[in-house]
């Protein structure tokens, strides 16, 4: 790829779209041009980068012309629309959505984890789903050193995985029970401030959602294995940013909690963060706006055979997407990759 490229963004004025711009930014990424795309109605706006005001353009087919990095974040039905228009015109394209992660053609990518499959791309690289990659950041490490063959595990995930009008919708709630006004909703079936939902996605026949099963399905792929199992309750909260996940993990080899803060110490990408005599452990009031994720309330598992318990959180629009998403881009430029 071009040491210097020319790089769009699809869903520039989403959520993640705007972290993604500011990412790019933050991280000093050799961005020589930039161009933003989003809806019809999103056209003419414009967000800055680099101190200077980008206009957004409508998102067409013919778009990608000279552009050699895509950065996706407007959903699934965008991307497969999109992105192989965007490969035939000789992009490299990173999705951030569901449509691809699955597909045997194309990486899966942590690079913490396996920044090396992005060799194998054929044009698209998938970016994890969010509460998979939060979790693998300290899973993966563990797995390395200690063989993990399944997880119990629940999540307490952000409202900023559902997005901008999400974010609106539980500051507008948070307003309306303060003011002594009816609560309205638009985004989630029930009333999200003040409550949680154990609801997150579309449920499948099994009772599981979708969601739960992609830290089994993306797991076993990210880690390179097809034999882990994940038993997943995904819960979103009312917490504007930064992702939870309650994991119970058994391994193959004995583990102490020792060896386990060890192994983690050393983790890229990754604090531990693990004092509660002292009420030391993650937060994600704390973990928003960090690229880190953090670890902490590490113990034996009192139910698991070879079993640790922890506890991570991280920020969903950071390492859960945008971030994610540029340190992919950050390896493509890399000789060889």
């Amino acid at each position: 790829m071009n040491a210097s490229p020319h790089v769009a963004v699809v869903g520039a004025t989403g959520a993640v779209g705007i972290e993604m711009i500011q990412t790019l930014e933050r991280r000093g990424f050799p961005v020589s041009r930039l161009t933003l795309l989003a809806s019809a109605r999103s056209a003419g706006k414009t967000l800055p980068f680099r101190g200077q005001p980008v206009k957004v353009q409508e998102l067409t087919k013919e778009s990608f012309a000279g552009v050699d990095l895509a950065l996706f974040s407007a959903g699934g039905s965008i991307s497969r629309e999109f992105a192989p228009a965007a490969v035939a015109a000789g992009t490299v394209v990173v999705d951030n959505s569901s449509a691809f992660r699955m597909d045997p053609a194309v990486p899966l990518v942590v690079p913490e984890i396996n920044g090396a499959d992005v060799r194998a791309h054929r044009g698209i690289i998938a970016n994890p789903n969010c509460t998979t990659a939060i979790t693998l950041m300290a899973l993966y490490p563990l797995h390395a050193a200690f063989g993990c063959t399944r997880i119990f595990a629940s999540s307490y995930q952000a409202v900023s995985g559902t997005g901008a009008k999400a974010i609106a919708e539980l500051e507008r709630q948070v307003h309306q029970i303060v003011r002594g006004e009816p609560v309205t909703r638009e985004v989630y079936p029930h009333q999200i401030a003040f409550n949680v939902l154990p609801h997150v996605d579309a449920f499948l026949p099994s009772g599981y959602t979708k969601e739960e099963m992609k830290m089994e399905n993306e797991g076993r792929k990210i880690m390179h294995h097809p034999s882990f199992r994940a038993s997943v309750t995904c819960v979103r909260v009312p917490v504007y940013r930064a992702h939870s996940v309650a994991v119970s993990a058994e391994f193959e080899r004995p583990v102490t909690v020792a060896a386990a803060r060890a192994v983690l110490a050393n983790a890229p990408g990754l604090d531990v963060v693990d004092d509660p005599a002292h009420a030391a452990y993650p937060l994600p009031l704390y973990q928003a706006e960090k690229d880190n994720c953090a670890v902490g309330r590490l113990r034996q598992d009192c139910a698991l055979d070879n079993g640790l318990c922890f506890w991570v959180s991280g920020d969903q629009l950071l390492k859960g997407a945008a971030l994610n998403a540029v340190q992919i881009a950050e390896v493509l430029l890399k000789p060889g990759a």
